[in-house]
């Protein structure tokens, strides 16, 4: 018998949504990766990208334990010298909660194409509304 190996062409995507309400960031950006990565999946080939897609909602409902929301920062650089921006979570999850979640979801991918496609089938949502109702998502119980 002989090992499978899935074809681009040949993947069957699925729709999930994941509710973030009162969940560890964290824990729901894990679940988002496995679920785009195609981890989950019994077909799973490592240099085929076999991942679904994912929608996120209530991000703003998403909880940092510990002192993250104090401690944990946001940086990033505009490109010139000495423009390096630092951003606390507590501001971050205030004004653009998506951006924190996408920001972890992304650190849970893989740094090449693969993972920058995966990123591409993520969409995050601040309430409990999205606008994806004709996909039929499954949603993620936990």
């Amino acid at each position: 018998m002989s090992t499978f190996l899935a074809k681009p062409n040949e993947v069957e995507r699925n729709w999930y949504v994941i509710d973030a309400a009162g969940k560890s960031l964290g824990r729901v950006a894990a679940q988002a990766a496995t679920l785009l990565r195609g981890k989950n999946k019994a077909t799973f080939t490592p240099n085929v990208d076999c991942g679904d897609h994912v929608i996120i909602i209530n991000c703003k409902d998403a909880v940092l334990t510990g002192n993250k929301l104090t401690q944990k920062k946001w940086q990033r650089h505009t490109g010139y010298i000495g423009h390096l921006k630092e951003t606390r979570y507590d501001t971050l999850m205030a004004t653009k909660p998506t951006k924190a979640m996408e920001l972890a979801v992304k650190g849970m991918l893989p740094k090449n194409t693969l993972g920058r496609a995966a990123l591409l089938r993520l969409r995050l949502f601040e309430g409990a509304e999205h606008n994806h109702q004709a996909q039929k998502p499954a949603m993620i119980e936990d």
